[in-house]
């Protein structure tokens, strides 16, 4: 929400700015002719140069900067929980006792516990798909870290896509802007037998075109294409940091080791301290 926010105050800033040296606002806003050639034009390149399926990827991705992010404190601190109640339970009871929680979640009496870690669907399969290996194949904890890289590899490929199709739109509407102007420019000549006030009023038309397009790639798609970028960063951190526990719990380590590690994994600002995690799993016993 508060990026909403700041976008408008980026707004409020240039164009009250604008007013108060003297600008007149309709200079700007009455030339609807601009708009069509800078966000049509912008919005039809954005299409073209776009497979369908990567449109529909990337609209998954562009709520994103406008709502909280999901990966805070709490969040981690409740997948730090969810690793050490399957280890505490592994260890007890041995790698079949979660056959049937990895093979459907959904019913888990452990990760029915944890909502957020539960409605993170893709957290969940890459950590369930990343269990089954090992309960199902038995499979080594080096062929499962290779195997936990090569999605997180995956992941990161897939996160970046949004953010750079933005920042490639961001880098055409300068020049959507300028091939307004050039446009503008020539009616402006066209027109330069005609009275000064028709023949400024043209070229005002035309710098408006170049400053659409310009305030338009730096004040909104390239703070939107970094924000979706931090968040990118931030999913890739949480699926980071399940990969450190399991693969130091499947390695030898005892439980609260492995999510010790686990939580040193985590960026500080979404850390939970050591005693705040002690307190967290002191309550948490095998079944």
């Amino acid at each position: 929400m508060m990026t909403i926010v700041f976008l408008v105050l980026v707004s409020v800033c240039v164009f009250g700015g604008y007013m108060l040296e003297g600008g007149p606002i309709h200079a700007i806003y009455s030339v609807w002719q601009e708009y069509i050639i800078v966000f049509g034009s912008g919005g039809f390149i954005f299409l073209a140069m776009m497979p369908s399926k990567i449109l529909k990827h990337i609209g998954t991705y562009m709520s994103g900067p406008f709502v909280a992010s999901k990966y805070e404190k709490d969040t981690y601190t409740d997948a730090l929980k969810v690793m050490y109640e399957c280890f505490i339970n592994l260890k007890r009871n041995g790698l079949l006792s979660l056959e049937k929680d990895v093979s459907n979640p959904e019913a888990s009496s452990i990760f029915s516990k944890y909502p957020s870690f539960l409605g993170d669907h893709h957290a969940l399969d890459f950590y369930c798909d990343s269990l089954k290996l090992v309960i199902n194949y038995n499979s080594k904890p080096e062929d499962v870290e290779q195997a936990m890289n090569a999605e997180l590899d995956a992941h990161h490929a897939e996160a970046n896509i949004a953010p750079g199709a933005i920042n490639r739109l961001a880098d055409a509407m300068p020049a959507v802007g300028i091939v307004a102007a050039v446009l503008g420019i020539i009616i402006a000549m066209a027109h330069i037998d005609g009275p000064p006030s028709e023949l400024g009023h043209k070229v005002s038309a035309a710098l408006t075109g170049t400053l659409l397009g310009i305030f338009t790639a730096y004040g909104y798609c390239q703070p939107i294409a970094q924000h979706i970028e931090y968040l990118g960063e931030d999913e890739a951190q949480y699926f980071q940091c399940l990969k450190e526990g399991l693969i130091t719990y499947l390695g030898g380590a005892e439980p609260m080791a492995a999510v010790e590690i686990a939580r040193r994994s985590i960026h500080s600002y979404n850390r939970p301290s050591s005693m705040e995690l002690e307190e967290a799993i002191s309550g948490i016993k095998p079944r």
